[in-house]
């Protein structure tokens, strides 16, 4: 593809991402972030945490955007008596009596798993494949995954008790750590005058499975300077305790930081927001812009920052 067709493909880009925020904005009010950070997930090939209080319309959130993206949806919801089998599937028999396959919701587009933190790591684990591989293998045979294919899991940060933290490796999965914050005043104003009538709202469909997918391209395409690279790797390295590059900061507060994993997913968050604003290329700014959410779940604190209540937003933004 000529320069040519990639500036007027980015161009198509940011035209078809302001009309998918409108689009998503007549059902989603006061979370403008939260829905950046969801869409930039999506065009990188990512997956997403949402970390929010009940009530905050993660699952609507998820759900209007699915609808506005034209992808089929799949909603687990998480328990602990769920099994893997429930997520990817089992093999029964027939009437013949041959095994046959019966796909699991996991066999969608866009998968919100409701809750994860409430389910057992065995059934956590289940997840791991396909958000890795695209794929789930049952009694040997590999099933390829639809693409484009999203997790996009939910988690509530009170009613801590009976739950089940995700490993670190399961959270180094999910490219963003989303955490939706209360409406404003004025935002709840308008959600409670919005939902208590009996008007109803219809999510036009502003791409399609392939429009999504030629996006995802082009996000890699995009050139990336040297300094921003750089930045993008320094700033990982600074969360690292005992690193060459580590800082004082990490090395006081923080247990161990960020893997390589980080520094693809700056560069490539980075690539989208720049699209996002309409430039061909990052800059230090669109790394930082993206960097909280990348970062915040990739980081872990120790025992004194806990203790002085440094939060990991706290470490990040004074690393920035």
């Amino acid at each position: 593809m000529s320069e040519m067709n990639e500036k007027a493909l980015a161009d198509e880009f940011l035209i078809k991402y302001q009309s998918l925020t409108q689009e998503v904005s007549k059902v989603i009010i006061g979370q403008e972030d939260a829905v950046k950070l969801l869409i930039t997930s999506i065009f990188c090939g990512g997956h997403s945490l949402l970390v929010g209080v009940p009530g905050l319309a993660k699952t609507l959130l998820i759900n209007t955007l699915s609808q506005a993206l034209n992808l089929n949806f799949n909603r687990i919801q998480f328990t602990p008596d769920i099994m893997p089998s429930d997520i990817i599937g089992s093999e029964t028999l027939d009437k013949d009596r041959n095994f046959k396959f019966i796909k699991g919701p996991i066999f969608s587009n866009v998968v919100l798993a409701d809750e994860i933190n409430r389910t057992p790591p065995k059934t956590q684990s289940a997840l791991l494949e396909s958000m890795q591989e695209y794929a789930v293998t049952i009694g040997g045979v590999r099933y390829e995954l639809d693409r484009p294919f999203f997790v996009l899991a939910t988690q509530n940060p009170i009613e801590q008790e009976g739950t089940y933290p995700l490993p670190e490796a399961q959270l180094d999965r999910f490219m963003l750590m989303i955490k939706l914050g209360y409406p404003d005043y004025e935002a709840e104003v308008a959600v409670v005058k919005g939902t208590t009538t009996d008007r109803t709202v219809a999510v036009n469909s502003i791409l399609s499975k392939e429009d999504i997918l030629r996006f995802q391209k082009l996000v890699r395409k995009v050139p990336v300077v040297d300094n921003v690279y750089e930045y993008a790797v320094s700033l990982v390295h600074k969360t690292r305790p005992g690193a060459v590059k580590s800082s004082a900061l990490a090395n006081n507060y923080l247990e161990w930081g960020a893997g390589p994993r980080a520094s693809q997913y700056l560069i490539l968050g980075a690539k989208c927001h720049a699209l996002m604003a309409g430039k061909y290329s990052p800059d230090i700014e669109d790394v930082k812009a993206i960097a909280n959410a990348v970062l915040c779940h990739r980081i872990v604190l120790n025992f004194k920052a806990e203790a002085e209540g440094i939060s990991e937003e706290e470490i990040i933004r004074q690393l920035l």
